[in-house]
């Protein structure tokens, strides 16, 4: 490739162009306040998984009855069982898995 003196600034222009297009696909992928990253969705997926599979060893809780949603490691019970027992349980045994920052306890007793 030659360059002279007319191509080159075509080139630093390009150059110039390429980055900040480039960068900015990086930011799309950041998270906010209400945004997940990509790293973060896949975390609090993780998460998730491994809450719904502790509840699902519980013997005090009706995993079947509880649903969890994790939002940057926080992560909310809901849906409904038949004890107050149970429903301290499920926060207890979200709360003791890895990664999780805080269980918001939406459970109704039936």
């Amino acid at each position: 490739m030659n360059l002279t003196k007319k191509s080159l600034p075509v080139l630093v222009f390009a150059c110039a162009a390429l980055a900040a297009g480039g960068s900015s696909l990086l930011v799309g992928c950041a998270g906010s306040p209400t945004k997940e990253s990509t790293g973060e969705y896949v975390d609090d997926s993780t998460i998730t998984a491994k809450v719904k599979a502790a509840l699902i060893h519980d013997p005090t809780v009706k995993a079947g009855e509880v649903s969890v949603e994790t939002f940057k490691g926080v992560v909310q019970l809901s849906g409904f069982v038949a004890t107050s027992t149970e429903k301290v349980r499920a926060g207890e045994v979200a709360a003791g898995v890895s990664g999780v920052k805080d269980v918001k306890n939406n459970i109704t007793i039936k």
